[in-house]
């Protein structure tokens, strides 16, 4: 279990912030809360250490990235353990979603990032740089400054210092303050990795020691809410840092007539109550169309029902975990309560626990429309909200009827035809027959569309946003003086003028 001695030596000054098991209730540890000055300290060692870090090159930082790659499956049974305690979720959801990724995420910057970053030869049809060598290179950043989310301390927290890290960068994690155990135990990982000292740093402690980050790094990369989103831009606009932002959700999900229904069925319970429901692209809203509407919501209220919820005892031994986040168990009771008063029915669920720990019962909700929360803000919890449609197109309208757009799957056995329906959804990424596990192809980017978030994880652009590009031009073989230069000459301009009508003055006329 990590621990508060894990810990960087500067961030033991401040008040302390209790860390509990939202499982139990029951208070784990405490773990300092970084000031200003704690936060600047930090970014000064940072910057003293990435330049060497960035020099060792792609192939030491990939044999470090590596190895920690193989502490993290050594030590997998510790770091399931302390993700468990501190988030309240599953076994498996710790396994599958955060563990496998960790190991998988390792081994995939390690190998693409000399690719993704290579210097890139250019060619350019203006004949004032023919002969000239074109290159466009990327640089590291410097600081790369992280700010993760409380719903996957791993994947979506840690998960993005791996191509910063690969990049070049040193960088700051600061953790939510809900779960910063995984970050301090990984941050023991990659120093048993061979690491350099201060390349990797966790800033724990609240809001404020996020924004002393923002205002101190290089890039931001920020998961969270878009009100929280909102404020870290604003943030860093004061001092024009560039940020990477993955906000909220209301990823929809389309059942057509044709779909396979008891597949759609599946994946609509586990994709919307795996890991509580607080992933950032589960399905959050159902359109059905009547066909089949009534035998889909059957066989989902009948898999939802049968899921077993309380406190993981190791594998196998629960299906839905905790709340990790005390005011989410309010907004999840909100948005149902809200629902039931404008005449949505309960089917299953549709109450909070009773015991220490923070639950809220897998509930499936019918007879919804927009004009409930539930179908328009984001609930991240275990609910769905299932309505019933007249066809494809009022299913396409409604689920474009929202402010956000990170993820939508549609389900059809005319693959064709959902894939037509998927490239008119308003989402950074659209499913066909499944959801969510686009996220574990790291070769595909995951960004929003809307206010769903700026910029991508994954693929190229997820190292690349923590670079700088610069362009390279080298005139290797010239004159004394090029053609354009002073004096300017009456014949001289001529010529060029009749130069730029050759070139370009054949376009198409109308």
């Amino acid at each position: 279990m990590a621990s508060v001695e894990q810990a960087p030596a500067a961030a033991q000054g401040g008040t302390g912030i209790p860390v509990e098991n939202p499982a139990t209730g029951e208070t784990i540890t405490t773990v300092p809360t970084l000031g200003r000055e704690d936060v600047h300290e930090l970014v000064a060692r940072a910057r003293a250490a990435q330049p060497a870090w960035d020099a060792i090159g792609f192939d030491e930082r990939g044999r470090v990235l590596r190895r920690a790659q193989k502490w993290v499956t050594d030590n997998a049974e510790r770091i399931i353990a302390t993700i468990v305690s501190e988030t309240g979720k599953t076994y498996e959801d710790a396994q599958l979603a955060e563990i496998m990724y960790a190991a998988a995420a390792f081994g995939f910057w390690a190998k693409e990032a000399p690719a993704f970053l290579a210097d890139e030869p250019m060619k350019s049809a203006n004949p004032l740089v023919k002969g000239k060598k074109l290159v466009v290179r990327y640089r590291p950043v410097g600081v790369v400054g992280v700010i993760g989310p409380w719903n996957f301390p791993l994947t979506n927290s840690f998960g993005d210092c791996i191509p910063a890290l690969a990049a070049g960068n040193a960088v700051i994690l600061k953790p939510s303050e809900v779960t910063p155990l995984t970050s301090l135990l990984m941050a023991e990982g990659l120093r048993a990795a061979g690491l350099p000292e201060d390349v990797f740093q966790v800033a724990t402690g609240d809001g404020a020691t996020g924004a002393a980050l923002i205002d101190e790094v290089d890039f931001v990369m920020f998961t969270g809410s878009t009100k929280t989103g909102k404020k870290v831009m604003e943030r860093a606009a004061k001092t024009l840092t560039p940020v990477g932002l993955e906000l909220g959700g209301k990823d929809p999900m389309i059942v057509l007539a044709d779909a396979d229904v008891d597949r759609a069925a599946n994946a609509a319970a586990y994709y919307s109550m795996n890991n509580g429901g607080q992933v950032c692209i589960s399905i959050e809203r159902v359109y059905v169309e009547a066909p089949v509407y009534d035998q889909f919501v059957a066989k989902v209220t009948e898999r939802v029902k049968s899921l077993r919820q309380g406190r993981s005892d190791g594998p196998g031994s629960i299906d839905v975990g905790a709340v990790t986040f005390p005011p989410q168990l309010d907004i999840i009771d909100k948005h149902v309560r809200d629902a039931v008063r404008k005449g949505a029915r309960v089917l299953t669920g549709g109450r909070a626990g009773n015991g220490p720990g923070m639950f809220y019962e897998p509930t499936v909700l019918v007879d919804v429309d927009h004009s409930m929360s539930c179908m328009t803000e984001e609930t991240f919890g275990p609910t769905l909200p299932i309505m019933r449609v007249g066809d494809a197109e009022e299913a396409l309208r409604l689920a474009n009827d929202s402010p956000y757009g990170l993820q939508a799957s549609v389900w059809t056995k005319d693959t064709r035809r959902g894939e037509q329906l998927a490239r008119r959804v308003e989402a950074g990424a659209v499913c066909v027959n499944d959801a969510q596990v686009n996220y574990t192809a790291l070769e595909l980017p995951m960004g929003g569309w809307k206010s769903s978030g700026l910029g991508t994880r994954h693929g190229a652009g997820g190292i690349r946003k923590y670079t700088q590009q610069q362009t390279l031009l080298v005139t290797r073989f010239a004159g004394k003086r090029d053609p354009h230069m002073f004096p300017y000459k009456r014949r001289t301009t001529l010529l060029l003028g009749k130069l730029t009508r050759l070139l370009y003055g054949r376009g198409k006329r109308d």
